[in-house]
């Protein structure tokens, strides 16, 4: 009976935990951001900043707010970050037959009601897809595109595993939640499949990036308004649409490291691909680029710089 007592004691404050948490990043949501309607259905987006507008395009599990957590620093550099939510993501809509074609057109449709003709785009994993597409659709909106460790597709039969495993944990708050809180092997898991990273990177880390790396995790929650972005993610990784990288006029930046979980290839391959394109390839960081990520900052405006000052 004691051990009984103990068990319901010890599941009771458990949830409380769980919801305590929960509200905190439903919180950390509120009032950061807007909505449009679009062709498409609502999309929601966020403004920071002041000056030349980038549109940042957030990858696989996030919403406006990872754009922010890991673009936004960008901003004091002078750039006004225009950070929407992809269909199925958060506030954003999740329109029927959606593709990555029309996701992009989207874009371009909030850039209509920003008033916002051309924009330099950075896209963050399977952000890769719909910025790529953009840069297709309308290149006269596109001065340049930097794509962050942009994200491979992914045979099902090949990724079977992975792919239960993402289902299962963004089939559920609470599952989520005690596998980044409670579960001690489990983080190191959602490092490597989330987030393409091996724990061992993460652990010989400096402080500072242990943190952020732990923030990406945590900022995955809620994953209920994230569930039927994240499943379009998982169809557009399986079932690739066609993208003509030669009409890619514009100069395109890849980032990736070797040791990323999902492979460095998709990186050389757009960077090969396009007419003016350039790979960094850092030796070690993984799919969330620890210990590079201040030298990703200092590419990234170095690239965005140079075409302004032929402009």
């Amino acid at each position: 009976m004691i051990f009984i007592a103990f068990l319901s004691i010890a599941a009771v404050a458990i949830y409380v935990l769980f919801l305590r948490d929960l509200s905190r990043a439903h919180a950390c949501l509120v009032g950061r951001s807007q909505t449009i309607s679009t062709p498409f259905g609502d999309m929601e987006y966020a403004l920071r900043g002041h000056g030349e507008p980038v549109l940042v395009i957030h990858g696989a599990g996030g919403g406006f707010d990872q754009s922010l957590d890991l673009i936004g620093p960008l901003g004091p550099y002078g750039y006004r970050l225009i950070a929407p939510s992809r269909f199925g993501y958060l506030r954003s809509a999740s329109p029927a037959n959606l593709t990555n074609a029309k996701q992009a057109d989207a874009y371009a449709d909030l850039l209509d009601r920003l008033r916002v003709q051309k924009v330099d785009v950075v896209s963050i994993s399977a952000g890769e897809w719909s910025a790529l597409q953009f840069a297709i659709r309308h290149p006269n909106r596109c001065h340049a595109l930097v794509l962050l460790v942009p994200a491979p597709y992914m045979p099902q039969q090949r990724n079977s595993a992975r792919m239960a495993f993402v289902r299962a944990m963004f089939g559920s708050d609470f599952v989520a939640w005690a596998t980044i809180k409670l579960l001690p092997i489990l983080p190191a898991a959602m490092t490597r499949v989330i987030l393409g990273t091996d724990p061992a990177v993460v652990r010989a880390a400096e402080s500072s990036e242990k943190a952020r790396v732990q923030k990406i995790l945590e900022h995955l929650l809620p994953v209920s308004p994230r569930t039927k972005g994240m499943e379009f993610d998982i169809r557009s990784a399986t079932i690739p649409e066609p993208y003509d990288l030669g009409k890619i006029s514009c100069p395109v930046l890849t980032i990736s490291a070797v040791d990323d979980a999902f492979g460095a290839d998709r990186a050389k391959f757009i960077a090969a691909g396009v007419p003016d394109g350039r790979a960094v390839i850092y030796p070690t960081g993984g799919h969330a680029l620890v210990e590079d990520y201040k030298d990703v900052q200092r590419e990234i405006v170095s690239f965005l710089a140079a075409p302004r000052k032929e402009r």
